[in-house]
């Protein structure tokens, strides 16, 4: 959350204009207007109700900051909202730190977060800024903005300006531009190859001159271009430094070729390191495009999911084939076997399978009935179905799932700041170094010549792209490859914390339990079952608990359900209490019966052999408000998920502790952890879900924990963890909480997300040493005149490679939970 108020965005240099959020009625504008006017140097402020927006006249003393601040003092906020940009002409690291203070410079822009991997930027504004002022901002910095275009105009997902089309282009023009400096730098580069067989294979200087010409001044263009923008903007990049170190080359060979006069032959030429230099940094650049675009597969598989047309079926029974577009929430759709499901849904009529294994990482076909929920996207087996459509657009799972991983690949790491303060630096240093090279070359030695490719060497071998790729590349490969296993990572800082979890907490029921208990056993004090039963289900109709559903499945096999009790009410972690024929009637906890001071009697006894068998147990009373007497138990049976013991083996076998925390008796939640091979000592139970973030937060004396759940009661629970762990399968409140979500029901994940947290973090690592290796040990390499400056060129044009290479074997990573 920031702390910081925003900037505001200045109509002149003494007003401002900007919108305000929370006001209901007009004592929240008298109280806006009066926080507003107390501010020294304001003369005059306006607030109005109906636009929501604030117009403040200062005297100029006042920042917006001060106004900001005020505002929220008061106890309202200053409207903002996101602008998602394509971005077109980066190519280091430097680029992103220039761009981003262009952004910030934008009056009303709050912050600016630049992804050279994704090329976007995500713009933080107060809400009503105008885009143009962002756009002109990026154009003024020297890049350019990329048109938005969303496939499907009815859906459009956050963060989907990815314009193709434009990219598409520019690919294109790269790889010809490469194929021709190849073809005019190889006739320059062959005497360097015949040199290795005593060969002599130099062409005439002039021609030289001519092969080189265009390699420099046509297909080098980008780098001038870019370069003059740089200066322009009073800073520094990579493609300054290649135009300084190739025209230098290239100089340096015109000028010996009009003016040296040389005893026999021809006089000495550097023609061929300068086009060869920049036809390997284009061919470099060429390969990281194609090394990036690999990275980002995975979200474009997903992308790739959703079906551009649905068919309908209309009130009179018509099949109608309409686009996506057009489809509402309650309208019928039919699907046809092989097809996709073009909206999420339930399903009407028929049987099939669907495969989601591109959704939720679930390998085997998944059987569909009818009252079976759809996930848009996924594919129909044999079987021809009728969905009921329940979510479309923006709202579906696919656009939530796309959104987050979109989301988490945009953000950065938090070592990533490291990196932009050094690369904001980067550039200027360089060309000090390459001015102190030819200056102590040239003054130590008096050959000028050598100087100047020491010189030229020096530029091309620094990389700051490499720098600029470490980072966001690996969490974009380790995102998408976790998404594709069915683990949706919400943020860099998430993937980040994950790998250095020591405990993991786990919920029980719905998580290491199937979550779906049956009634196993009920004993009532007066031997009557019949009535036992019928008094829990009046209780538990209309409820949602796991619990009430296995009471109303029991009761409806002895006959037709009860009438609902009156004045129910549930008591939060402990039980439900309401009024049933004039009694009043109490389900709950052993802790609730002590509470309540009912007591067990010969009961107790049953209990606890029942919760010894795993079994969780529910008391019944019933009678008076103020003295409920016994009237029998019921025990449920929740079995362990197949998957939860060797999830829990892999946790183990990764060093990390693993604990459950219940609000289940303590004898039900032994007898699963022992099942499970989790030490009983590491049980908590009986723990209201108001405790459990207690729990953790007592838990994480020992180090980082991590919390898996699946409902709304384990939310505050999965915001207390340093990562919160939520099941797919269950509550949106519960996702919103956690940093991790786990699209399917199996524990086992938890284990993969730490697995490829680990393994993203260790390949940012990497790239990042090898990034710095390459400019540490290059530059004075370099400067030392032990390169040439065609190598030099070279290992500056693969350092980025090889760092997205890296970054790309993390594509190979299998998750357990598919085996």
């Amino acid at each position: 959350m920031n702390t910081h108020p925003p900037e505001l965005p200045a109509v002149s240099p003494a007003s401002f204009r900007f919108g305000v959020t929370g006001m209901s009625c007009a004592s929240c504008v008298g109280r806006v207007e009066k926080a507003l006017a107390q501010v020294p140097g304001v003369l005059m402020a306006s607030v109005n109700l109906a636009t929501e927006t604030a117009a403040v006249t200062t005297d100029g003393s006042p920042s917006a900051a001060t106004l900001a601040a005020a505002v929220e003092k008061a106890g309202y906020g200053v409207a903002i909202e996101e602008v998602s940009m394509a971005i077109l002409g980066m190519s280091c690291a430097s680029c992103v730190g220039r761009i981003e203070k262009a952004l910030a410079a934008v009056p009303g822009v709050q912050s600016a977060s630049v992804n050279l991997a994704t090329e976007t930027a995500r713009v933080q504004v107060l809400a009503g800024t105008a885009s143009e002022d962002l756009v002109a901002a990026v154009a003024a910095a020297g890049y350019e903005v990329a048109p938005e275009k969303n496939e499907a105009a009815d859906a459009p997902v956050p963060g989907e300006a990815a314009v193709p089309s434009a990219r598409e282009e520019l690919a294109s023009r790269e790889r010809r531009h490469l194929l021709i400096a190849a073809l005019l730098s190889l006739p320059l580069a062959a005497p360097m190859l015949g040199m290795l067989f005593d060969q002599h294979w130099a062409l005439p200087g002039w021609w030289q001159f001519a092969l080189a010409t265009p390699v420099q001044f046509w297909l080098g263009a980008r780098f001038y271009r870019a370069g003059w923008k740089a200066l322009r903007a009073g800073t520094g990049n990579m493609d300054l430094l290649v135009a300084l170190g190739t025209s230098a080359g290239y100089g340096l060979s015109v000028y010996h070729l009009l003016f040296t006069q040389p005893h026999h032959g021809e006089p000495p030429l550097y023609f061929e390191a300068s086009a060869v230099i920049i036809t390997l940094i284009l061919m470099g650049k060429w390969l990281e495009a194609r090394a990036k675009r690999q990275t980002t597969e995975a979200i474009r598989a997903l992308q790739a999911l959703r079906p551009t047309t649905a068919r309908v079926r209309q009130a009179d029974g018509r099949e109608t084939q309409v686009p996506v577009s057009q489809v509402r929430v309650g309208d019928d759709v039919v699907v046809l076997p092989g097809e996709r499901f073009p909206v999420d849904g339930e399903v009407l009529e028929g049987r099939s399978h669907a495969d989601e294994s591109l959704i939720s990482g679930e390998s085997l076909p998944v059987p569909k009935e009818t009252g079976d929920r759809i996930t848009g996207g996924a594919v129909n087996g044999e079987g021809r179905l009728l969905v009921r459509t329940t979510a479309v657009g923006a709202e579906s799972a696919l656009a939530r799932i796309i959104r987050l991983v979109e989301d988490a690949q945009a953000r950065k790491a938090p070592i990533q700041r490291l990196v932009d303060r050094v690369s904001a630096v980067f550039v200027p240093v360089v060309v000090v170094i390459a001015l102190a090279t030819l200056l102590g070359w040239g003054l130590a030695t008096g050959d000028w010549t050598n100087a100047v490719l020491n010189a030229v060497a020096v530029l091309v071998i620094a990389c700051p792209c490499a720098l600029g790729l470490a980072t966001p590349t690996a969490i974009m490969a380790g995102t998408g490859v976790a998404a594709r296993a069915g683990i949706l990572i919400k943020d860099a800082e998430a993937l980040e914390t994950t790998r250095s979890l020591r405990t993991v907490a786990f919920d029980k029921t719905g998580t290491l339990t199937l979550g779906q208990p049956k009634l196993a056993a009920l004993q009532a004090v007066d031997g009557d079952d019949g009535r036992l039963l019928a008094l829990a289900a009046a209780l538990q109709q209309g409820s949602e608990h796991p619990l009430a559903r296995a009471v109303l499945e029991a009761a409806s096999v002895r006959g037709p359900l009860p009438a609902p009790a009156a004045d129910s009410a549930v008591l939060q972690g402990r039980g439900i209490e309401g009024a049933v024929g004039g009694e009043h009637v109490v389900l709950g906890s052993a802790r609730l019966m002590q509470e309540l001071g009912v007591d067990l009697g010969s009961l107790a006894q049953v209990g606890q052999d029942q919760a010894s068998q795993g079994h969780s147990v529910s008391w019944l009373a019933a009678g008076t408000k103020q003295a409920p007497r016994l009237v029998g138990l019921l025990a449920f049976g929740d079995p362990p998920r197949p998957e939860a013991a060797e999830a829990i083996a892999l946790l183990k076998a990764q060093g990390i502790r693993s604990v459950m925390v219940s609000g289940d008796n303590a004898g039900a939640a032994r007898a699963v952890a022992t099942a499970l091979g989790m030490d009983p000592a590491d049980v908590r139970a009986e723990v209201l879900p108001a405790d459990k973030a207690g729990v953790v937060r007592e838990l994480s004396a020992d180090g980082p924990v991590g919390m898996v759940g699946d409902g709304v009661n384990d939310a505050p629970a999965l915001a207390a963890a340093a990562v919160g762990f939520a099941m797919g399968s269950g509550t949106d409140v519960a996702m919103h909480a956690a940093g991790v979500t786990l699209m399917r029901g199996d524990p086992r994940l938890v284990a993969d997300a730490i697995d490829v947290s680990r393994r993203t973090t260790r390949k940012i690592h990497q790239n990042l040493f090898w990034a710095f290796v390459y400019n540490v040990v290059g530059i004075p390499l370099a400067a030392a005149g032990l390169l040439d400056p065609v190598v030099a060129g070279a290992a500056m044009a693969l350092s980025s490679v090889s760092v997205v290479s890296n970054t790309l074997l993390l594509r190979r990573w299998k998750p357990q939970a598919r085996h």
